[in-house]
């Protein structure tokens, strides 16, 4: 009898906090990202309380050097973040168990969002003349310095005669003017600032000699995480997606919050352009990424690329 009185209780419990509208707590989630226009979903997706809706509660953390992200990861101090593919591929490769919740920006040989900016009087005028220079990259083996390696490869330069540093994007600009570095591979809005500012000017956008639908990074998270979180990590790329949709939709709005996270002069963020963008990463575009750093002898093993991806 008292068996079924506690039940009756519970059950009454459970109706009156349905009748009053009550909800489960939001799944609260630190998202670590670089300062790059390419994360311009995930802050819209905040400020337009897209996260919101879905019942998450992130809060965004920026995060100087993108190769830092995996371990950010691997030590739960965020539990989704934005490395590069290159960047997630190599941390998996190292052992960490890491997976793709959803996807960002992509290539298309028509970018004209990055590119090798040189410092005045550097004197490159053809990729031979980078032999011997010394590069800034946003962070090694990311996004851009291996994608760079692949085109110098493929201009015939062999990429260990050009030294690389690593140079956060928001540092770029003073680097060139310092003179510290001979040329630097930014991505907007860093690279336009630079060349407004007079530290450089653009040599080659690179993005129409490489493969088309390279992710330029992917939203990640630890493969425990996802899985004991699945509702919340398919409501994550949800949002995304509405994210995207608005910048398409919306580039005044679009700018307006990416002006939050990115301290730029409003010139500057006027001019941002936004690239291809989807909340859906395949198998077949992480391949192309596989690839490229098989070529440049960077994994030791050849991932399955579709057990990286969650759905």
């Amino acid at each position: 009898m008292a068996t079924v009185t506690r039940s009756a209780r519970l059950a009454a419990v459970l109706l009156a906090a349905l009748a009053s509208g009550a909800t489960a707590a939001p799944t609260k989630i630190t998202l670590g990202v670089t300062t790059a226009s390419e994360f311009a979903p995930c802050f819209i997706a905040k400020e337009r309380g897209f996260f919101e809706k879905r019942g998450l509660d992130v809060e965004i953390q920026i995060i100087t050097l993108n190769s830092n992200i995996p371990t950010a990861l691997q030590a739960d101090s965020i539990q989704i973040g934005g490395p590069t593919a290159s960047t997630l591929l190599q941390a998996v490769d190292g052992g960490l168990d890491l997976v793709v919740v959803a996807g960002g920006a992509f290539g298309s040989k028509t970018n004209e969002n990055y590119g090798l900016v040189e410092r005045a009087g550097a004197g490159i005028k053809e990729p031979k003349d980078l032999i011997g220079k010394k590069v800034g990259v946003s962070g090694l083996n990311t996004f851009n310095h291996v994608l760079f390696r692949k085109w110098l490869l493929d201009k015939g330069v062999d990429y260990t005669t050009v030294t690389f540093v690593e140079v956060p994007f928001p540092q770029m600009n003073d680097v060139l003017k310092a003179g510290t570095v001979d040329a630097v591979v930014p991505v907007d809005p860093f690279m336009t600032r630079i060349v407004k500012s007079g530290a450089g000017a653009v040599v080659w956008f690179i993005a129409k000699d490489l493969p088309e639908g390279l992710p330029a990074f992917v939203y990640s998270a630890k493969r425990q995480w996802a899985e004991a979180n699945g509702g919340a990590a398919r409501g994550f790329r949800e949002a995304i997606a509405e994210g995207v949709a608005f910048a398409e939709k919306d580039l005044e709005g679009a700018r307006a919050d990416l002006g939050k996270y990115i301290q730029l002069p409003p010139p500057v963020l006027a001019t941002i352009r936004f690239v291809h963008m989807s909340a859906t990463v395949t198998g077949q575009q992480m391949q192309l990424w596989v690839d490229i750093m098989r070529e440049q002898k960077m994994l030791r093993s050849t991932p399955n690329v579709e057990k990286l991806i969650v759905q």
